[in-house]
């Protein structure tokens, strides 16, 4: 059975006099990165059009797995699918927000930005090279920081999991050794450390284990209340994860280049850029079996890029430029019903 559900509903009416619409019923799985922004938008649209949404965060494998499958409307992954891997599945792919993936401790006496990595220390750490906080390497990182002879327990993602694959993918960039013995992907053989379920499940571990380091997207940390990392970004700065930073990174993103909008964000130039940034994506089949649905899906996306700014900002995610969304509601185009037809103009 799936994990969790997301869901909101409420009833309205539409424009036309005295007719009533049938609200709208669409369902969607996959990545807990962006379930608190989906969450909340759910809940706004449902408040404007009666429409309801069902997502359930199991994590972008099981989404991935669940799209490939037909068994929900619309799959939600943070690893993009190449183009070759979209053609072969006959899926198409488009961000929806940015955010960031945020290392986070459970260290007495320190505070939120009290501590500073490198992506190479990180790497050390979950390689299992790096086993006690005092270790010299990590106490040069911070001078005058106390920190304590205290045995490091690295907490990874057990599913398939896009927030993984940019953390691994960004190891990989910043440590050869990491690239060549562990690599990059959603789901990885990790050298060291215990797994928890989704972001939450990440999350609840570090709080709960002394010593304990991990990695959820901000959100998480920042609901939490979680002692975060401030991190060497590509220009040698220790900065805070923030909406502005994980912005600062994206703000060179060439999406109109990138085929099937196929772009990671990761140490990204820029004096403020946080280095483990990236978009979160929606894949929906190319050719809808159910237009109805299909078309239900993009209204929503669709309002919810007019719409829906406010929300993701509050919850520390960057909106996509205009331009992006107007490339992205183009390439809408070419998803089609049993006619033959797109099913959203």
């Amino acid at each position: 059975m799936l994990r969790r559900l997301i869901a909101a509903v409420v009833g309205t009416s539409v424009a036309a006099a005295g007719a009533a619409a049938l609200a709208a019923s669409i369902s969607g799985a996959g990545a807990t990165f962006p379930a608190p922004v989906y969450a909340k938008w759910a809940e706004l649209y449902s408040g404007a059009t009666g429409a309801k949404l069902n997502y359930q965060p199991i994590g972008s494998g099981g989404g991935i797995k669940q799209i490939e499958a037909k068994t929900v409307d619309f799959g939600a992954s943070d690893k993009p699918l190449k183009p070759d891997a979209l053609a072969a599945a006959g899926l198409t792919q488009f961000p929806t927000v940015v955010g960031g993936v945020v290392p986070v401790v459970n260290l007495e006496g320190v505070q939120p930005g009290g501590i500073r990595m490198s992506g190479a220390v990180l790497a050390d750490i979950y390689r299992g090279v790096r086993t006690y906080w005092d270790d010299p390497v990590i106490k040069a990182f911070n001078p005058g920081v106390k920190l304590p002879h205290e045995r490091i327990t690295v907490v990874h993602r057990s599913d398939g999991s896009g927030t993984t694959f940019l953390f691994t993918s960004y190891l990989s960039l910043e440590a050869p050794h990491w690239a060549s013995g562990v690599g990059a992907n959603d789901s990885v053989s990790w050298p060291a450390g215990v797994g928890g379920k989704g972001n939450d499940g990440v999350a609840a571990m570090v709080k709960q284990t002394p010593g304990a380091i991990g990695y959820v997207e901000y959100a998480y940390a920042r609901q939490n209340h979680m002692t975060y990392a401030l991190m060497r970004n590509r220009e040698g700065r220790f900065v805070p994860p923030t909406a502005q930073n994980f912005a600062a990174a994206a703000a060179g993103a060439k999406w109109a280049s990138a085929p099937g909008f196929y772009l990671l964000l990761l140490d990204e130039p820029g004096a403020t850029s946080w280095p483990i940034t990236g978009a979160t994506f929606i894949l929906m089949h190319v050719k809808q079996t159910n237009a109805q649905n299909g078309h239900d899906v993009l209204a929503f996306f669709d309002w919810a890029y007019k719409n829906g700014n406010p929300a993701a900002e509050q919850l520390d995610y960057v909106p996509l430029p205009e331009p992006v969304k107007a490339l992205i509601r183009k390439s809408w185009l070419k998803i089609t019903g049993p006619d033959g037809k797109p099913v959203y103009r």
